[in-house]
């Protein structure tokens, strides 16, 4: 265990946006370094979608910096508060997810959040344990220590109130069933997003109200998306995905703009503060081209989802379509099958919408009218035009700077 205690206060609080309490975090650190007893760190995930961006990997990495300063990290899967949907943000109630689909999600986000956790210093456990066992006169019990308006002064069950819009019994059931979590672990420490404050702090006083010890409630910012503006989410299209390729992540770090560079630094990767810092003045105060910062950054977010190689590899494969403006030496084949052609000829729409290069005929037309699209390096401007099938073999469809195809004819 880290027995640096300034240290351990360090890590424990850089990048968080609130503390509750943080003279009781600095006090509990402190017993646990001297008792050489590791904290147990929460932090509980609901498997309500199958993949993760890197918008869920901040309270991951958090975790995970506890983990190496030798604190015992608890993944609660919520595969029974999954049932319920966290209200957190919502203005309506969640649709009900099955069983299968929860499990099956749960599966999959094991695997991605091992990118990021050490998974022989992780312990898993699913709340349906503890959860499905309660009986009427449990659950009772537990909803009886909290009143409505406690549930009222959460922020979307609020605003939902004074708008006169629903809100379920059983949303208000949510948060306690979180709370007793905590309760059920017995945990010293629970990190969640800003969303999650609410919910953290009913854990708090769960805890209290049954002879526990507080639990300390650390939220970390919401990641901001790649449009520089609202937070990342698939929704929106502003995200990064954890399990997208190398070359893609890459590229799509260097887009976000120069005022997210220094958060990502401080939210996605596991530097010290003050190397953070030291980056920081580089961009701000020496001039610096925040280009290089953003090519380090990109490589360490890789290198944490992958490995160092694939990291460099990708930074290489970055250089040759936008330093040196040359097609790359691997592009993904679309084959054309015969279902595809018609009377021996293929539209550019049909073209891009089989090749996965356009969601659908309308985002095809309005790629082609922004002057997204090339066939070998010439660019298309005729959302009508026709390609004879046969001249298309060999052909290098390109959209953008980043994605290609290489024309086959089966």
């Amino acid at each position: 265990m880290e027995k640096d205690l300034k240290k351990q206060i360090e890590v424990a609080c850089q990048g968080t946006e609130d503390i509750l309490v943080k003279d009781e975090l600095v006090k509990m650190l402190g017993i646990s370094i001297k008792e050489n007893k590791p904290l147990k760190v929460k932090l509980g995930l609901d498997p309500t979608a199958p993949d993760i961006h890197l918008g869920h990997t901040v309270v991951l990495n958090k975790l995970r910096q506890f983990q190496d300063m030798g604190h015992k990290a608890v993944l609660i899967i919520g595969d029974y508060t999954a049932r319920i949907g966290d209200p957190s943000g919502r203005s309506t109630l969640r649709p009900k997810l099955d069983p299968e689909v929860i499990d099956k999600n749960a599966e999959t986000y094991m695997k991605q959040a091992f990118k990021i956790l050490d998974s022989e210093k992780t312990e898993v456990v699913k709340n349906s344990e503890w959860l499905q066992p309660l009986q009427l006169a449990d659950i009772l019990n537990l909803t009886s220590r909290f009143t409505v308006a406690r549930m009222l002064e959460r922020d979307d069950f609020k605003k939902r109130f004074n708008g006169n819009i629903s809100i379920a019994i059983m949303e208000f059931l949510y948060p306690i069933m979180q709370a007793y979590d905590s309760v059920a672990i017995n945990s010293d420490i629970e990190l969640g997003g800003t969303d999650q404050r609410f919910n953290l702090l009913v854990g708090r006083e769960l805890q209290k109200d049954l002879g526990q010890r507080q639990q300390i409630a650390i939220t970390m910012p919401l990641l901001v998306g790649l449009d520089g503006v609202s937070k990342m989410s698939k929704s929106l299209g502003n995200y990064i995905g954890v399990t997208e390729k190398p070359d893609e992540i890459f590229g799509k770090v260097m887009s976000i703009p120069d005022s997210l560079i220094i958060g990502y630094y401080r939210l996605l990767t596991r530097l010290p503060k003050t190397e953070i810092d030291s980056i920081e003045k580089q961009i701000t105060t020496q001039g610096e081209n925040p280009v290089f910062a953003k090519r380090n950054l990109a490589k360490i977010i890789i290198g944490i989802l992958y490995d160092k190689q694939q990291a460099e590899d990708a930074e290489q494969h970055f250089d040759i379509i936008f330093k040196e403006k040359k097609i790359p030496d691997e592009i993904p084949e679309f084959c054309i099958s015969g279902e595809d052609i018609t009377e021996g000829r293929m539209s550019i729409v049909n073209l891009l919408v089989k090749s996965g290069l356009a969601e659908s005929n309308a985002d095809a037309k309005r790629q082609i009218i922004q002057g997204a699209i090339k066939a070998n390096d010439v660019k298309i401007t005729d959302i009508n035009l026709i390609f004879n099938t046969q001249g298309l073999k060999g052909m290098i469809i390109q959209k953008g700077k980043r994605f290609f195809r290489k024309i086959n004819i089966q």
